[in-house]
């Protein structure tokens, strides 16, 4: 292992250390030693991980230098900007569904088609499975695992309190009242029932798909202003109730584990997506379930759908295309590879590799399967991509809008009309 001047950010803690793995060696992996850049986002045991699967290929293919780099909220996607900006975008660089119809038509991609089957061997993950990662018919990235919307639980809080935790079909109405009773129950300062999630666009999306309606629609908005009040009215009602945490704890929120509420121990539910919980589960000394987000209707559908967790894409300006799209094959469906991986960035795809890993699986890892198998009747269809600036929609208009309403600066009124007015400009521009 050699360690250069190239910044390696380890989740929040910032460590700052450049990892190179397997840098120097003389012996080719392919017509020329190649050395490729690798980045993501996310915790300190996903950093791990993947460095872990990094050194493993090296090893077995001699010559191949990786570089890693993770980055945690925001400072990922600036990163990513300046990359395009200066076209140096990393050769293997981490998306996920809400993003990649987004960056491939900014043109950050390099559409992998040309690859498939000879060096990307995916064909066992079923075509339905590729048309998760595939933009304007072209395949932009492939996906890590397969992953849901969840709602997490602290079973120790809630056993405390002598409440019984939350089932799969609870509804909005009866989740309000169970987050009220937590944070009474709880009895502590800086302790509440559950986490204000009209900031969560996921969450968003899920509770309109309820209700027949989506997120986005035919690249632009698919809901109205009526709907953002109802959606906007629900948490500010629970918040004054004390049913949601404080806005200062909220606004930390980056859409990342060691931000979440939960994962702080602010409070005994949270919202986030099913593979989190194993990077959950490490950081908090209770033990945590999971079920399905709450419903409009106990007989109602879920909201919910099957989306790739996470997924690699190879940078639009890299000069390593044939080696990046290797690795990749290689993260995906080596057996070795998948059982250092686990399930932390979602179910694998390959059946193959989902087979191997199961017997090694601990509780958490297993619940995850679990809950995955649980929403085969529960799922409905995978949405069309999503309009360029979705990923400006949910960091620029609809999180601000959501903590000025938490710090009661806006109406709820006044926040569902910039919601659609400056959500279809992010959307359009």
């Amino acid at each position: 292992m050699q360690v250069n001047r190239r910044s390696f950010l380890m989740g929040s803690a910032g460590i700052a250390a450049g990892v190179a793995f397997g840098a120097g060696s003389s012996m080719p992996a392919f017509a020329e030693d190649a050395s490729l850049r690798a980045m993501w986002w996310g915790s300190n045991d996903r950093a791990k991980r993947t460095l872990d699967v990094a050194k493993l290929y090296e090893g077995k293919n001699a010559g191949v230098s990786i570089v890693g780099e993770s980055l945690s909220g925001d400072g990922y996607w600036t990163k990513l900007a300046t990359q395009m900006a200066g076209r140096a975008i990393a050769d293997v660089f981490q998306l996920e569904p809400g993003t990649i119809s987004d960056y491939s038509k900014r043109g950050a991609c390099l559409p992998l088609d040309e690859f498939v089957p000879a060096t990307l061997k995916v064909d066992s993950f079923g075509k339905d499975m590729l048309k998760l990662t595939t933009v304007d018919s072209k395949l932009y990235g492939i996906g890590l695992g397969l992953n849901s919307f969840a709602m997490f639980y602290d079973e120790t809080a809630f056993e405390k309190a002598g409440i019984k935790p939350p089932t799969a079909d609870i509804t909005w109405a009866e989740y309000a009242e169970l987050a009220v009773e937590l944070t009474k129950a709880g009895g502590k300062d800086n302790y509440w029932g559950g986490p204000y999630a009209a900031r969560y666009n996921y969450v968003f999306d899920a509770w309109l798909r309820q209700r027949g309606k989506s997120l986005f629609k035919d690249g632009g908005l698919g809901f109205d202003v009526e709907d953002a009040k109802e959606w906007f009215n629900y948490w500010e009602e629970l918040r004054k109730k004390g049913g949601t945490v404080g806005a200062d704890v909220q606004t930390l929120d980056q859409n990342t584990i060691d931000t979440n509420c939960l994962a702080l121990g602010k409070s005994a539910m949270g919202m986030a997506y099913s593979n989190q919980l194993v990077g959950y589960q490490l950081i908090s000394k209770n033990t945590l379930g999971i079920t399905l987000l709450p419903r409009e209707k106990k007989d109602g559908p879920s909201g919910h759908y099957y989306r790739p967790a996470l997924i690699w894409s190879v940078g639009a300006t890299t000069k390593n295309a044939e080696a990046a799209a290797k690795f990749i094959d290689f993260f995906v469906n080596d057996v070795d590879a998948g059982k250092i991986l686990g399930v932390e960035r979602g179910v694998p795809m390959s059946p193959v590799v989902r087979e191997a890993i199961l017997p090694q699986l601990n509780p958490t890892e297993q619940a995850t399967i679990k809950y995955i198998n649980s929403l085969k009747d529960q799922v409905g269809d995978y949405p069309p991509p999503v309009p360029m600036g979705a990923t400006q929609f949910d960091q620029r208009v609809l999180r601000p809008l959501c903590d000025e309403l938490a710090f009661e600066r806006t109406s709820v009124a006044d926040a569902a009309a910039r919601l659609i007015e400056e959500g279809k400009a992010a959307i359009s521009g």
